[in-house]
């Protein structure tokens, strides 16, 4: 079929031009069912027939801060708020690094919130409370990152920024804006092995950002509304939900924290009350391009963790992880 010689990014660019199946299936030499076929593919909603010069999809621009990466078949590992403390490695942290060297994935995606910023928060001091000095978080996030890339290989590295992150930048230009330009005045020169963006999509069709809607059942509403696959962080959940449609099944993913649910860096404004949240990450399977159902890494006890079944002791220097054959 001469539609499937057009490649997605093909696809892609010709709808900015127009939206109307007609004009797309003309202009590649094809059937409109067969156009209407591969857009559901890339995760457009079909288009309506009669529709000849409407304006494009929002989700389908280009706005800066996106990246966008083919990843046909393989393995994506996606963590978020990691909130990196000096001195503490997570079980979630050792956890994802052991398993960037299991699965070998193509990508790795630190999904917002890795530095803190506690100094410089916009909430006012907890009593006489003390934090890490941002120096000293960003020796800390230097340090697990390192980890992390080491374990990485030549897998790409992208970290889409989260409102903590946010914050360094945030505190630089409302105390020292004249500034704005200097080398270190941003997170992400600190970083210089990490992407920096605001979102990823991959395949077209899977948007990773740090945070979108809130409440219980975001992950759900988040691909609701996306009209996509959706993974996001922000709420610390760990959760995968699905919906389905006349489109087929889409998912909703939240990646839990890296951190300790009950870590030093959320003790004050929690009080150390429970908390719903659980500490682990995402691993996203590619197949012919299709995001096959998310899985996700649970952090069960200091140390231990559980994935496909298999309960892992990261102090056991004998545990052999199978996963990456299963």
């Amino acid at each position: 079929m001469a539609a499937r010689k057009v490649s997605d990014e093909q696809l892609r660019d010709a709808l900015l031009e127009t939206n109307s199946p007609t004009a797309l299936a003309s202009k590649f030499g094809t059937s409109v069912r067969a156009i209407q076929t591969r857009l559901r593919k890339i995760g457009v909603p079909p288009l309506p027939v009669w529709s000849v010069s409407v304006k494009p999809p929002t989700f389908m621009s280009r706005p800066q801060g996106r990246i966008d990466i083919d990843i046909p078949d393989g393995v994506v590992m996606v963590a978020s708020d990691a909130h990196y403390y000096p001195g503490v490695a997570s079980t979630a942290h050792r956890a994802f690094v052991k398993l960037i060297r299991d699965l070998q994935p193509r990508a790795v995606v630190m999904n917002g919130d890795v530095f803190d910023g506690g100094t410089i928060s916009r909430y006012p001091r907890i009593g006489w409370d003390k934090k890490p000095s941002v120096m000293d978080e960003l020796k800390a996030v230097d340090q697990r990152l390192t980890e992390i890339q080491d374990a990485s290989g030549r897998a790409l590295l992208l970290w889409p920024l989260g409102n903590h992150d946010a914050r360094f930048e945030t505190s630089l230009a409302a105390h020292a804006p004249q500034f704005e330009g200097v080398q270190g005045f941003s997170l992400k020169d600190h970083f210089p092995a990490w992407k920096a963006c605001w979102a990823t999509w991959i395949n077209g069709h899977t948007v990773v950002k740090h945070r979108w809607k809130g409440g219980i059942h975001a992950s759900r509403n988040n691909t609701v509304n996306a009209g996509t696959n959706i993974v996001t962080g922000h709420l610390h959940s760990l959760k995968v939900a699905p919906f389905s449609d006349y489109n087929g099944t889409r998912f909703g993913v939240d990646t839990g924290t890296l951190a300790d649910p009950y870590g030093e860096q959320f003790a004050d404004y929690t009080e150390i009350s429970p908390v719903d949240w659980r500490s682990g990450f995402a691993v996203l399977t590619f197949h012919k391009g299709r995001l096959l159902w998310p899985e996700v890494v649970h952090v069960i006890d200091e140390g231990v963790f559980e994935f496909r079944g298999q309960v892992i002791d990261l102090g056991d220097q004998s545990a052999t992880h199978k996963a990456a054959a299963a």
